[in-house]
């Protein structure tokens, strides 16, 4: 069976990952103070930031409904519905860079049975960030 170009592009890289948050300030806050990165565009309901060729977007949730009706909108003490995974050199040294810059991690670092070492901590919209080395 022959490709056509199209085909053979997808699905190809994400480009953009939205979450959506209920405290657009204070999570747009840790996003520069955690990451170090700056806001590359932001309006009144989202704040987005660029992690090499992936951009997160911060949406407020009350704007939520836009993009995804007539799916519901979880809580955010629903649970943990993802992880994003940030590669790294050394999870230690990062764990403790990351606690200076007032991180608490929710575990790690630890090395896990499939041979990588990680540990995790939460955004103040509740989603789990990991790092892996």
């Amino acid at each position: 069976m022959t490709q056509t170009t199209s085909e053979a592009a997808w699905p190809g890289k994400i480009s953009a990952i939205t979450l959506f948050v209920e405290d657009l300030e204070a999570t747009k806050r840790f996003y520069r103070d955690v990451f170090r990165l700056p806001v590359t565009y932001e309006n009144d309901n989202s704040a987005v930031f660029s992690f090499a060729n992936t951009i997160i977007n911060l949406l407020q949730s009350t704007a939520a409904h836009q993009l995804i009706d007539p799916a519901p909108l979880a809580a955010p003490d629903a649970g943990s519905r993802v992880q994003l995974t940030l590669p790294v050199d050394d999870v230690d040294a990062m764990c403790k860079e990351l606690t200076s810059r007032g991180v608490t991690l929710l575990n790690g670092p630890m090395d896990r049975p499939w041979g990588i070492r990680t540990a995790s901590f939460k955004d103040p919209g509740g989603h789990i960030w990991e790092i892996a080395q």
